[in-house]
């Protein structure tokens, strides 16, 4: 998932240096979203490992 949102923001970026405005953000709002889905199934994993664990 992470692979994927920094993939995203490399597109973005390369969208950007070209002048191609509306698909470097339409990238970025992807990578966005795709960043804050991995911070928060890491969290649950970490949550569920503890749980395990204990």
């Amino acid at each position: 998932m992470l692979h994927y949102a920094i993939v995203f923001l490399v597109i973005a970026l390369i969208a950007a240096l070209f002048g191609f405005g509306g698909i470097a953000a339409g990238a970025v709002g992807i990578a966005k979203i795709l960043f804050f889905v991995f911070v928060i199934m890491a969290v649950v994993a970490f949550i569920a490992s503890i749980g395990r664990k204990g």
